[in-house]
């Protein structure tokens, strides 16, 4: 499969996203924005979900009326810690999504990604999986975390973030052509720290407030 990436350009959340990136935008304020703008996200994302058929009463006359055929098979696995903001947002869209967890840290040096926690929910290969994760900077931690995913052999899976670096979605789809990248921006490239430039900083310490 070719690899994708989907730039979802959004009015609302290119204006959010530029709030998110201003140094000055309180710890409080970046949390509610990243909920807001996961779940403009997520409905991009699922634009293309299934729909089925099914016979309803509306107060004047019974039609067939479309409903999601798969909400329930929908699983969101969230790369902690930052993942956990857009997560959020997403949920509210689609509540009754099951949710997975993957805890991976990068190591300051190699840049490599080490995992230390992972919950996911089981049938995995009869469901549908969207990774979420703010940042797709170097690449490591998403594509470990895909890694992990399809040792289920999952139905299908998207990737979703907030902003990508060129090299890291290169870096991604050298592992993982068959996984589509959702992303609101595509920056410019990496510092020799593996941070996103221009970027927002470090996702997880301004969701949290922590250094």
């Amino acid at each position: 499969m070719t690899a994708q990436v989907n730039v979802v350009n959004h009015s609302l959340i290119q204006h959010k996203l530029t709030l998110m990136r201003r140094a000055d935008t309180s710890t409080a304020k970046f949390r509610q924005l990243l909920r807001e703008v996961g779940m403009l996200l997520a409905y991009e994302v699922t634009r293309d979900l299934p729909l089925k058929y099914e016979e309803i009463n509306t107060p004047l006359a019974p039609m067939m009326a479309p409903m999601l055929a798969s909400d329930k098979k929908m699983v969101i696995v969230s790369i902690l810690r930052a993942g956990q903001g857009l997560l959020d947002g997403i949920l509210e869209l689609i509540p009754s999504a099951r949710v997975g967890h993957i805890g991976l840290y990068r190591d300051p040096a190699t840049h490599v990604a080490i995992e230390y926690y992972c919950k996911l929910p089981q049938d995995l290969d009869q469901r549908d999986i969207l990774v979420v994760d703010p940042m797709l900077a170097t690449g490591n931690s998403s594509i470990a975390a895909v890694d992990r995913i399809k040792e289920a052999n999952p139905m299908s899976m998207k990737f979703l973030c907030l902003l990508a670096a060129p090299e890291g979605i290169k870096n991604f789809h050298e592992h993982h052509p068959d996984v589509a990248i959702y992303t609101a921006a595509i920056d410019d490239k990496l510092d020799a720290h593996g941070y996103i430039i221009p970027g927002l900083g470090d996702a997880g310490d301004r969701l949290y407030g922590t250094k």
